[in-house]
Protein backbone atom coordinates (compact mmCIF):
# COMPACT_ATOMS: atom_id res chain seq x y z
CA UNK A 1 0.00 0.00 0.00
CA UNK A 2 1.31 3.68 -0.89
CA UNK A 3 1.97 6.16 2.14
CA UNK A 4 -0.66 7.94 0.13
CA UNK A 5 -3.21 5.09 0.11
CA UNK A 6 -2.56 4.85 3.63
CA UNK A 7 -2.99 8.68 4.25
CA UNK A 8 -6.34 8.41 2.72
CA UNK A 9 -7.40 5.27 4.80
CA UNK A 10 -6.30 7.42 8.08
CA UNK A 11 -7.69 10.54 7.18
CA UNK A 12 -11.71 8.56 6.57
CA UNK A 13 -11.22 7.72 10.21
CA UNK A 14 -14.35 8.52 12.12
CA UNK A 15 -13.60 10.52 15.01
CA UNK A 16 -13.60 8.56 18.19
CA UNK A 17 -14.95 8.62 21.77
CA UNK A 18 -11.77 6.30 22.69
CA UNK A 19 -7.99 7.87 22.63
CA UNK A 20 -6.43 7.71 19.36
CA UNK A 21 -2.64 7.70 19.33
CA UNK A 22 -0.49 9.22 16.93
CA UNK A 23 2.95 8.73 17.58
CA UNK A 24 5.83 9.66 15.32
CA UNK A 25 9.67 8.63 15.49
CA UNK A 26 12.66 9.92 14.89
CA UNK A 27 14.79 6.31 15.10
CA UNK A 28 17.99 7.19 13.76
CA UNK A 29 20.88 6.93 16.26
CA UNK A 30 22.14 9.58 18.42
CA UNK A 31 25.42 10.98 18.25
CA UNK A 32 26.55 7.89 20.12
CA UNK A 33 25.33 5.27 18.15
CA UNK A 34 22.27 4.85 20.54
CA UNK A 35 19.16 5.02 19.53
CA UNK A 36 16.95 7.65 21.77
CA UNK A 37 13.50 7.14 20.82
CA UNK A 38 12.92 4.28 24.25
CA UNK A 39 13.40 7.20 26.50
CA UNK A 40 10.83 9.25 25.25
CA UNK A 41 8.07 7.04 24.60
CA UNK A 42 8.75 5.22 28.50
CA UNK A 43 8.68 8.66 30.04
CA UNK A 44 5.23 10.12 27.71
CA UNK A 45 3.10 6.75 27.81
CA UNK A 46 3.90 6.65 31.58
CA UNK A 47 3.05 10.25 31.80
CA UNK A 48 -0.20 10.01 29.20
CA UNK A 49 -1.76 7.34 30.72
CA UNK A 50 -2.04 9.08 34.37
CA UNK A 51 -4.15 11.80 32.25
CA UNK A 52 -7.09 8.91 32.75
CA UNK A 53 -8.15 8.12 35.85
CA UNK A 54 -7.57 4.39 35.72
CA UNK A 55 -10.18 1.38 36.11
CA UNK A 56 -11.89 3.53 33.10
CA UNK A 57 -12.78 2.56 29.33
CA UNK A 58 -10.71 5.11 28.00
CA UNK A 59 -7.78 4.28 30.73
CA UNK A 60 -7.60 0.43 29.42
CA UNK A 61 -7.77 1.14 25.90
CA UNK A 62 -5.06 3.47 25.87
CA UNK A 63 -3.27 0.78 27.83
CA UNK A 64 -3.47 -1.82 25.57
CA UNK A 65 -2.74 0.97 22.79
CA UNK A 66 0.49 1.94 24.27
CA UNK A 67 1.65 -1.86 24.81
CA UNK A 68 0.69 -2.96 21.37
CA UNK A 69 3.03 0.32 19.95
CA UNK A 70 5.75 -1.18 22.52
CA UNK A 71 5.60 -4.66 21.00
CA UNK A 72 5.90 -3.27 17.73
CA UNK A 73 8.72 -0.84 18.12
CA UNK A 74 10.90 -3.71 19.85
CA UNK A 75 10.11 -6.40 17.63
CA UNK A 76 9.00 -5.12 14.14
CA UNK A 77 11.18 -1.79 13.54
CA UNK A 78 13.63 -2.70 10.73
CA UNK A 79 16.89 -1.02 11.27
CA UNK A 80 17.67 0.49 8.42
CA UNK A 81 14.27 2.74 9.16
CA UNK A 82 15.04 6.42 10.00
CA UNK A 83 11.54 7.23 11.33
CA UNK A 84 8.31 5.44 12.14
CA UNK A 85 4.81 6.59 12.49
CA UNK A 86 2.19 4.71 14.54
CA UNK A 87 -1.47 5.15 14.35
CA UNK A 88 -3.46 3.12 17.00
CA UNK A 89 -7.09 2.73 18.36
CA UNK A 90 -7.90 -0.63 20.21
CA UNK A 91 -11.87 0.70 20.52
CA UNK A 92 -11.73 1.66 16.72
CA UNK A 93 -9.95 -1.76 15.50
CA UNK A 94 -7.14 0.97 14.29
CA UNK A 95 -3.32 0.15 14.46
CA UNK A 96 -1.34 1.54 10.96
CA UNK A 97 2.30 1.41 11.36
CA UNK A 98 4.52 3.17 8.70
CA UNK A 99 8.21 2.98 8.70
CA UNK A 100 10.64 5.47 6.50
CA UNK A 101 13.58 5.93 4.75
CA UNK A 102 13.05 9.59 5.32
CA UNK A 103 13.74 11.11 8.42
CA UNK A 104 11.03 12.29 10.94
CA UNK A 105 12.56 15.55 12.04
CA UNK A 106 11.72 15.37 16.40
CA UNK A 107 9.53 12.59 18.27
CA UNK A 108 5.69 13.76 18.48
CA UNK A 109 2.67 12.03 20.92
CA UNK A 110 -0.59 13.30 20.02
CA UNK A 111 -3.61 10.96 21.75
CA UNK A 112 -7.26 12.86 20.19
CA UNK A 113 -10.14 11.63 18.90
CA UNK A 114 -8.45 10.93 15.24
CA UNK A 115 -5.15 10.06 14.14
CA UNK A 116 -2.68 13.48 13.73
CA UNK A 117 -1.76 13.41 10.36
CA UNK A 118 -0.27 16.64 9.76
CA UNK A 119 3.57 15.44 10.28
CA UNK A 120 2.57 12.22 7.86
CA UNK A 121 1.43 14.84 5.32
CA UNK A 122 4.52 17.10 5.51
CA UNK A 123 6.51 13.95 5.40
CA UNK A 124 5.07 13.16 1.82
CA UNK A 125 5.51 16.85 0.84
CA UNK A 126 8.92 16.91 1.45
CA UNK A 127 10.23 13.08 -0.53
CA UNK A 128 7.68 13.17 -2.66
CA UNK A 129 7.27 10.20 -5.22
CA UNK A 130 8.90 10.88 -8.44
CA UNK A 131 10.71 9.41 -11.28
CA UNK A 132 14.71 9.80 -12.47
CA UNK A 133 15.64 8.72 -15.83
CA UNK A 134 19.14 8.29 -16.41
CA UNK A 135 20.04 7.50 -19.89
CA UNK A 136 22.58 7.03 -22.55
CA UNK A 137 22.23 5.59 -25.88
CA UNK A 138 22.57 2.29 -24.95
CA UNK A 139 21.26 1.65 -21.75
CA UNK A 140 19.49 3.44 -19.36
CA UNK A 141 18.24 3.72 -15.59
CA UNK A 142 14.47 4.57 -14.49
CA UNK A 143 14.80 4.84 -10.33
CA UNK A 144 11.32 5.38 -8.57
CA UNK A 145 12.29 7.78 -5.88
CA UNK A 146 10.35 7.75 -2.71
CA UNK A 147 10.99 8.95 1.24
CA UNK A 148 14.86 9.92 -0.03
CA UNK A 149 15.29 6.03 -1.31
CA UNK A 150 15.02 4.21 -4.34
CA UNK A 151 11.82 2.35 -4.01
CA UNK A 152 12.19 0.84 -7.90
CA UNK A 153 14.49 0.14 -10.05
CA UNK A 154 14.10 -0.88 -13.99
CA UNK A 155 16.71 -1.50 -16.56
CA UNK A 156 16.42 -0.77 -20.34
CA UNK A 157 19.20 -1.93 -22.44
CA UNK A 158 19.76 -1.55 -26.04
CA UNK A 159 22.70 -2.33 -28.49
CA UNK A 160 25.80 -0.61 -28.03
CA UNK A 161 26.97 0.57 -31.50
CA UNK A 162 30.76 1.31 -32.48
CA UNK A 163 31.74 4.97 -33.35
CA UNK A 164 33.15 4.21 -36.38
CA UNK A 165 31.75 1.69 -39.43
CA UNK A 166 33.74 -1.03 -39.98
CA UNK A 167 33.81 -3.34 -43.27
CA UNK A 168 32.12 -1.99 -46.48
CA UNK A 169 29.43 0.37 -45.50
CA UNK A 170 29.67 4.39 -46.53
CA UNK A 171 29.68 6.63 -43.41
CA UNK A 172 26.46 8.34 -43.72
CA UNK A 173 24.73 5.11 -44.26
CA UNK A 174 26.72 3.27 -41.10
CA UNK A 175 25.53 6.45 -39.17
CA UNK A 176 21.97 6.27 -39.94
CA UNK A 177 22.31 2.61 -38.81
CA UNK A 178 23.42 3.71 -35.80
CA UNK A 179 20.85 6.42 -35.18
CA UNK A 180 17.89 3.56 -35.86
CA UNK A 181 19.72 2.06 -32.70
CA UNK A 182 19.34 5.12 -30.19
CA UNK A 183 16.50 6.06 -31.15
CA UNK A 184 14.70 2.40 -30.64
CA UNK A 185 16.21 2.61 -27.38
CA UNK A 186 14.70 6.13 -26.83
CA UNK A 187 11.51 4.41 -27.61
CA UNK A 188 12.06 1.87 -25.25
CA UNK A 189 12.81 3.68 -22.41
CA UNK A 190 9.81 5.83 -22.93
CA UNK A 191 7.56 3.22 -23.43
CA UNK A 192 8.78 1.47 -19.87
CA UNK A 193 7.93 5.24 -18.31
CA UNK A 194 5.28 5.74 -19.32
CA UNK A 195 4.06 2.51 -17.61
CA UNK A 196 6.09 3.34 -13.97
CA UNK A 197 4.04 7.42 -14.72
CA UNK A 198 0.80 5.17 -14.73
CA UNK A 199 1.59 2.27 -12.39
CA UNK A 200 2.98 4.47 -9.37
CA UNK A 201 1.12 7.85 -9.83
CA UNK A 202 4.32 10.03 -10.73
CA UNK A 203 3.91 13.50 -10.83
CA UNK A 204 7.36 14.71 -11.18
CA UNK A 205 10.32 13.18 -13.50
CA UNK A 206 14.12 14.40 -13.56
CA UNK A 207 16.46 13.12 -16.35
CA UNK A 208 20.02 13.08 -16.80
CA UNK A 209 21.59 12.24 -20.16
CA UNK A 210 24.39 12.65 -22.62
CA UNK A 211 24.53 14.53 -25.21
CA UNK A 212 23.04 12.64 -28.01
CA UNK A 213 20.29 10.50 -25.58
CA UNK A 214 19.08 14.10 -24.07
CA UNK A 215 18.07 15.71 -27.31
CA UNK A 216 16.20 12.68 -28.61
CA UNK A 217 14.28 11.94 -25.64
CA UNK A 218 12.79 15.39 -25.18
CA UNK A 219 11.98 15.16 -29.32
CA UNK A 220 9.92 12.08 -28.83
CA UNK A 221 8.24 12.51 -25.07
CA UNK A 222 4.91 12.62 -25.46
CA UNK A 223 3.70 16.39 -24.27
CA UNK A 224 1.85 14.89 -21.15
CA UNK A 225 4.86 13.33 -19.52
CA UNK A 226 7.01 16.11 -20.98
CA UNK A 227 5.06 18.40 -18.65
CA UNK A 228 6.42 16.22 -15.58
CA UNK A 229 9.63 16.67 -16.55
CA UNK A 230 11.20 19.19 -13.76
CA UNK A 231 14.78 19.23 -14.32
CA UNK A 232 18.04 17.74 -16.47
CA UNK A 233 20.35 16.73 -13.46
CA UNK A 234 24.30 17.37 -13.87
CA UNK A 235 25.33 13.72 -12.85
CA UNK A 236 28.31 11.76 -13.99
CA UNK A 237 26.28 8.34 -14.94
CA UNK A 238 28.61 6.37 -15.41
CA UNK A 239 30.40 7.48 -11.89
CA UNK A 240 27.04 8.05 -10.13
CA UNK A 241 25.68 5.00 -7.78
CA UNK A 242 21.93 5.37 -6.80
CA UNK A 243 22.63 7.21 -3.74
CA UNK A 244 24.53 9.84 -6.04
CA UNK A 245 21.39 9.95 -8.04
CA UNK A 246 18.90 10.85 -4.70
CA UNK A 247 21.42 13.44 -3.45
CA UNK A 248 21.29 15.08 -6.76
CA UNK A 249 17.68 14.67 -7.49
CA UNK A 250 16.59 15.50 -3.75
CA UNK A 251 18.29 18.97 -3.89
CA UNK A 252 16.91 19.26 -7.46
CA UNK A 253 13.31 19.31 -6.05
CA UNK A 254 14.34 21.22 -2.95
CA UNK A 255 14.88 24.34 -5.63
CA UNK A 256 12.49 24.03 -7.07
CA UNK A 257 9.75 23.56 -4.67
CA UNK A 258 11.46 27.33 -3.29
CA UNK A 259 10.22 28.49 -6.81
CA UNK A 260 7.29 26.97 -7.05
CA UNK A 261 6.03 27.77 -3.65
CA UNK A 262 6.59 31.08 -4.11
CA UNK A 263 4.32 31.23 -7.33
CA UNK A 264 1.74 29.47 -5.68
CA UNK A 265 1.21 31.74 -2.59
CA UNK A 266 1.26 34.57 -4.66
CA UNK A 267 -1.33 33.34 -7.43
CA UNK A 268 -3.54 32.33 -3.90
CA UNK A 269 -3.54 35.93 -2.57
CA UNK A 270 -3.98 37.48 -6.01
CA UNK A 271 -6.68 35.36 -6.85
CA UNK A 272 -8.26 36.06 -3.31
CA UNK A 273 -7.53 40.06 -3.95
CA UNK A 274 -9.13 39.71 -7.31
CA UNK A 275 -12.23 37.64 -5.98
CA UNK A 276 -11.15 34.76 -8.29
CA UNK A 277 -10.44 31.22 -7.12
CA UNK A 278 -8.01 31.86 -4.03
CA UNK A 279 -8.52 31.86 -0.40
CA UNK A 280 -6.35 33.07 2.22
CA UNK A 281 -6.87 32.46 6.10
CA UNK A 282 -7.74 29.61 8.21
CA UNK A 283 -11.20 30.65 8.64
CA UNK A 284 -11.40 30.85 5.16
CA UNK A 285 -9.70 28.05 3.74
CA UNK A 286 -11.49 25.87 6.52
CA UNK A 287 -14.78 26.85 5.25
CA UNK A 288 -13.39 26.04 1.92
CA UNK A 289 -12.53 22.92 2.76
CA UNK A 290 -15.74 21.75 4.63
CA UNK A 291 -17.63 23.03 1.18
CA UNK A 292 -15.59 21.15 -1.20
CA UNK A 293 -13.85 24.05 -2.93
CA UNK A 294 -10.47 23.53 -2.45
CA UNK A 295 -8.51 22.37 -5.64
CA UNK A 296 -4.68 22.70 -3.57
CA UNK A 297 -4.15 23.36 0.44
CA UNK A 298 -1.03 25.57 1.23
CA UNK A 299 -0.16 24.96 4.71
CA UNK A 300 2.84 26.30 6.56
CA UNK A 301 5.71 23.84 7.51
CA UNK A 302 6.48 25.19 10.77
CA UNK A 303 3.55 24.27 13.06
CA UNK A 304 4.22 27.30 15.27
CA UNK A 305 3.30 29.80 12.57
CA UNK A 306 -0.11 28.79 11.95
CA UNK A 307 -2.64 31.04 13.12
CA UNK A 308 -5.94 30.56 15.30
CA UNK A 309 -9.47 30.59 13.81
CA UNK A 310 -10.66 33.87 14.08
CA UNK A 311 -14.31 35.28 15.52
CA UNK A 312 -15.21 35.46 11.76
CA UNK A 313 -18.25 34.39 9.30
CA UNK A 314 -16.41 31.89 7.56
CA UNK A 315 -14.97 30.17 11.23
CA UNK A 316 -18.32 30.18 12.52
CA UNK A 317 -19.71 28.86 9.03
CA UNK A 318 -17.13 25.91 9.04
CA UNK A 319 -17.56 25.58 12.52
CA UNK A 320 -20.98 25.00 12.19
CA UNK A 321 -20.46 22.43 9.41
CA UNK A 322 -18.04 20.13 11.25
CA UNK A 323 -19.30 19.55 15.28
CA UNK A 324 -16.68 16.94 15.91
CA UNK A 325 -14.10 20.16 15.43
CA UNK A 326 -15.57 22.25 17.66
CA UNK A 327 -16.09 19.52 20.21
CA UNK A 328 -13.83 17.20 19.97
CA UNK A 329 -14.76 13.69 21.85
CA UNK A 330 -11.54 13.32 23.63
CA UNK A 331 -9.61 16.02 25.45
CA UNK A 332 -6.03 16.39 23.05
CA UNK A 333 -3.18 15.78 24.97
CA UNK A 334 0.43 15.89 23.12
CA UNK A 335 3.96 15.50 23.96
CA UNK A 336 7.45 15.93 21.99
CA UNK A 337 6.95 18.68 19.32
CA UNK A 338 3.11 18.72 19.23
CA UNK A 339 3.48 19.98 22.89
CA UNK A 340 5.30 23.30 21.63
CA UNK A 341 2.50 24.55 19.66
CA UNK A 342 -0.99 25.31 21.26
CA UNK A 343 -3.65 22.00 21.06
CA UNK A 344 -6.28 24.14 19.16
CA UNK A 345 -3.49 24.80 16.91
CA UNK A 346 -2.60 20.88 16.02
CA UNK A 347 -6.08 20.14 15.61
CA UNK A 348 -6.54 22.56 13.55
CA UNK A 349 -3.65 21.64 11.33
CA UNK A 350 -4.99 18.15 11.59
CA UNK A 351 -8.76 19.23 10.50
CA UNK A 352 -6.84 21.14 7.11
CA UNK A 353 -5.34 17.92 6.08
CA UNK A 354 -7.67 15.74 7.10
CA UNK A 355 -10.47 18.18 4.67
CA UNK A 356 -8.14 18.33 2.06
CA UNK A 357 -7.63 14.43 1.90
CA UNK A 358 -11.43 13.63 2.32
CA UNK A 359 -12.20 16.17 -1.02
CA UNK A 360 -9.14 14.83 -2.61
CA UNK A 361 -7.28 18.25 -2.74
CA UNK A 362 -3.41 18.11 -2.82
CA UNK A 363 -1.51 19.64 -0.27
CA UNK A 364 1.56 21.48 -0.14
CA UNK A 365 3.52 22.62 2.54
CA UNK A 366 5.53 25.76 2.24
CA UNK A 367 8.61 25.77 4.32
CA UNK A 368 9.45 29.23 4.15
CA UNK A 369 7.17 30.22 6.54
CA UNK A 370 7.44 34.08 5.43
CA UNK A 371 5.23 33.81 2.61
CA UNK A 372 2.29 32.67 4.55
CA UNK A 373 2.85 34.20 7.86
CA UNK A 374 0.65 37.32 6.82
CA UNK A 375 -2.10 35.00 6.30
CA UNK A 376 -2.17 32.99 9.29
CA UNK A 377 -0.17 30.14 7.97
CA UNK A 378 -2.84 28.87 5.51
CA UNK A 379 -4.55 29.63 1.91
CA UNK A 380 -5.76 27.94 -1.02
CA UNK A 381 -6.27 27.83 -4.47
CA UNK A 382 -9.99 26.94 -5.18
CA UNK A 383 -11.42 24.80 -8.04
CA UNK A 384 -14.86 26.99 -8.23
CA UNK A 385 -16.42 29.83 -6.44
CA UNK A 386 -19.68 29.62 -4.40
Amino acid sequence: MSLTEQLDRLAAFEPAPYPVVSLYLNTQPNQHGRDSYQTFTRKEFKARQQTYPPNTPERDCLNRDLERITRYLETELQPSAHGVAIFACDAGNLFEAIQFEAPVEDHWLFIGDQPHLYPLARVMSQFPRYAAVLANTHATRILVIAQNAVADTQSIEGVKTRRTSQGGWSQARFQRHIENYHLQHVKDVIDALERIVTRDGIQQIVVAGDPVVLPLLREQMPKHLAEKVVDELNVDLAASSNDDVVKAALESMKKLNERTDREKVEAAVGAYRAGALGVVGPDRTLLALTNGQVDELLITASLAKLGTLKRTPAAAMAVANDAGFAQPAIEPVAAGEAAQADVGTVRLADELVTKAQQTGARVTFIEDASLLEPYGGAAALLRYRI
